[in-house]
């Protein structure tokens, strides 16, 4: 999608300098360092203007978040709602990178990560453009270098050939489900009903991705879309 040119968008990035990760491959195997804490570390690729990362930074403070988009002009929205979220409660728990990823592990060390999010990324949908999906088996290898043990990925689209192709490329990895649905809030509104002890992981986890949306997910919930989720977490 084309974005619109911001006005003096550098001026104004420059002003947001604090909330931005400048030369982000120096904090390699340090960014427990750079945060100041030993708190777990969570990586959304693609996190458009930032809705989803800074609800869950916001909600789960005991966590450092990462919000990682290449478009300069959308990663300033990202960025003021970094400075929003410390402004209004004090956390200071969230930060953003401007950089398109192909490679997590020129960033991050092995198992230095505790979870990845990829939340409505460009599906790519010709066949020849397939590396460039961020589910493909060559990128998700690099995800599960950098994630610890019991480290996860959660992945929500609404492209079903994209969905499908995930799934595929997580089977040929060897990296089982901890959960998935072809409807994550049509699930999450019926599993709602039921009494939590009755719940398993899978309903749990699916209850959870469905708490925190991205401007992408409202628009399609208020289409009646349905939204494709899956979760997967290493093991070893």
């Amino acid at each position: 999608m084309r974005q619109r040119k911001v006005k003096n968008l550098d001026e104004k990035l420059g002003a947001l300098a604090e909330y931005i990760v400048a030369n982000p491959e120096e904090n390699k195997g340090k960014w427990r360092e750079f945060f100041g804490n030993n708190k777990p570390i969570y990586v959304e690729i693609g996190c458009g203007k930032g809705q989803f990362i800074s609800k869950l930074a916001r909600e789960n403070r005991v966590g450092n978040y990462i919000a990682i988009e290449g478009q300069d002009s959308v990663a300033l929205r990202a960025a003021e709602k970094a400075k929003a979220l410390t402004e209004e409660t004090d956390i200071d728990n969230l930060v953003v990178m401007i950089k398109f990823v192909n490679d997590l592990t020129e960033l991050f060390d092995n198992g230095e990560i505790d979870g990845i999010y990829l939340n409505f990324s460009d599906p790519w949908p010709k066949d020849r453009h397939d590396k460039r999906r961020l589910t493909h088996r060559e990128r998700i290898q690099s995800y599960i270098k950098v994630l610890k043990q019991g480290g996860f990925i959660d992945v929500k689209t609404d492209n079903n050939d994209l969905f499908e192709f995930t799934l595929e490329e997580f089977a040929a990895l060897e990296l089982p489900y901890s959960a998935w649905t072809p409807d994550l809030h049509g699930h999450a509104a019926h599993y709602r009903q039921i009494s939590p002890m009755l719940l398993g992981p899978n309903e749990h986890h699916i209850l959870k991705a469905a708490d925190t949306t991205t401007e992408y997910e409202d628009k399609f919930m208020e289409q009646g879309l349905p939204i494709n989720y899956v979760k997967v977490e290493k093991l070893w």
